[in-house]
């Protein structure tokens, strides 16, 4: 295979066809598969978040109490799901914005255009996360990524891949730095209440009885997160992989990239999984939880990597599916690739349970959960969504979450923009 030097999207005219959405027969594999399955880890790691009544430990927004059975959905959400989750679907955004950019490139329509879709998108995404915030979840994400792609996508995207890589391990580099003033901070001041007492702050709304209190309390922590997303420098990094990765076809191609995606599963989940089991066992109370929130910052760190290798974990899965079966997918493969297809309505289905059912403004049903338990909801709510996306997909019908974001996207893309602009 001959490498994909690109030195940024290509300079032509700005004018062109009609732009157009992706049709699902055009779409990869491995990044459906991936978001699938990665539901279920978000799912994972947002339940917890609603035993709103007990006192939170070390970690995280875990409990500190439990039986044994607890603990061990603790520890392992740790070491799988927490601070690993948002990184892989950063990685994914980004590898998504590069293929639409790429396709629309391919269809003959100008770069203005698809730099306007692009921000068209993006500031939806915004809204979307905004609206979600404010009625459900304060944890929101999808506005996050929104502003992620509104700043990088016009800072970022024209460069060249050796610019790409510059900016790249500058990001590393400051997050490194980041995360060891984090650790020096919390070895000299050790404090293991400073996680409790934050994620007090976290679940307010969550435990806050009255609705409209909630969402007073909820929209301002989600701006809060909005802005941090950024600060913390982990999703601008993936994000950077991300279009780097788009641009050499890591998962269109993944045979011809065997090896490279070999080497960033294993080496990026073992570091991400030691740093959680450490954190893990902090928790619980098999080593000593003192230093618990230098442990924490690492861990948080570690997410980068660990995220990027779930994702070339996935195209090592897709790579053997493609091989083995081309595309008569067992059902169970067909389930998770459904889902994918319809990620943003399976993501908000899930805040659609939780919160009402779970909140204390709802059902309150959270105050009898404990980590077990939680786990059995989180899976049996994904389960659910696996199900409803299957069926749609048999019905050939999108995810009514995607369908509202490509109307909205694509609405007045249908006229050609002119270099001067004009539609």
């Amino acid at each position: 295979m001959t490498t994909h030097r690109t030195q940024g999207p290509p300079s032509t005219a700005d004018t062109g066809p009609p732009v157009r959405s992706t049709p699902v027969t055009e779409r990869v594999l491995a990044p459906d598969l991936a978001r699938g399955m990665m539901l279920l880890l978000i799912a994972l790691a947002h339940v917890p978040w609603f035993i709103y009544d007990a006192p939170t430990g070390s970690a995280m927004l875990h409990p500190a109490h439990g039986n044994l059975a607890d603990k061990i959905a603790q520890v392992l959400t740790l070491i799988v799901v927490d601070a690993r989750t948002h990184t892989m679907f950063g990685f994914l955004f980004a590898y998504g914005i590069g293929q639409t950019y790429t396709r629309q490139m391919a269809r003959a329509t100008s770069p203005k255009q698809a730099r306007g879709l692009l921000r068209t998108r993006h500031l939806w995404m915004l809204a979307f996360g905004a609206v979600h915030a404010l009625l459900l979840w304060q944890g929101d994400i999808l506005g996050t990524y929104g502003l992620i792609g509104l700043l990088m996508v016009p800072l970022f995207f024209h460069r060249s891949d050796r610019t790409l890589k510059i900016w790249l391990s500058v990001l590393l580099a400051l997050g490194a730095l980041l995360c060891a003033v984090s650790v020096l901070g919390a070895l000299l001041a050790p404090n293991p209440t400073a996680a409790a007492a934050a994620a007090d702050i976290q679940k307010a709304s969550i435990a806050e009885t009255g609705y409209l209190l909630s969402a007073a309390i909820r929209f301002p922590t989600w701006v809060f997160g909005l802005v941090s997303g950024l600060a913390t420098l982990a999703l601008p990094t993936v994000f950077l992989i991300g279009v780097l990765a788009a641009r050499h076809r890591i998962l269109e191609e993944p045979a011809h990239h065997l090896p490279l995606l070999r080497r960033v599963a294993a080496l990026g989940i073992c570091v991400g999984w030691i740093a959680g089991a450490v954190l893990g066992l902090q928790h619980v109370g098999v080593l000593d939880p003192t230093f618990a929130p230098a442990v924490a910052a690492v861990h948080f760190y570690t997410g980068i990597f660990t995220g990027v290798g779930y994702a070339a974990l996935f195209g090592l899965l897709a790579h053997r599916i493609t091989t083995t079966r081309g595309t008569n997918w067992s059902l169970p493969i067909r389930g998770l690739v459904s889902l994918g297809r319809r990620s943003l309505s399976g993501y908000i289905a899930q805040s659609v349970v939780f919160a009402p059912f779970l909140a204390a403004w709802g059902l309150g049903l959270g105050v009898h959960l404990s980590s077990w338990s939680a786990v059995l909801v989180a899976a049996g709510t994904w389960l659910l969504t696996v199900v409803g996306a299957y069926l749609l997909d048999r019905a050939g019908r999108r995810g009514p979450a995607e369908v509202l974001l490509r109307k909205l996207t694509y609405r007045g893309a249908s006229r050609p923009v002119h270099a001067t602009g004009a539609r």
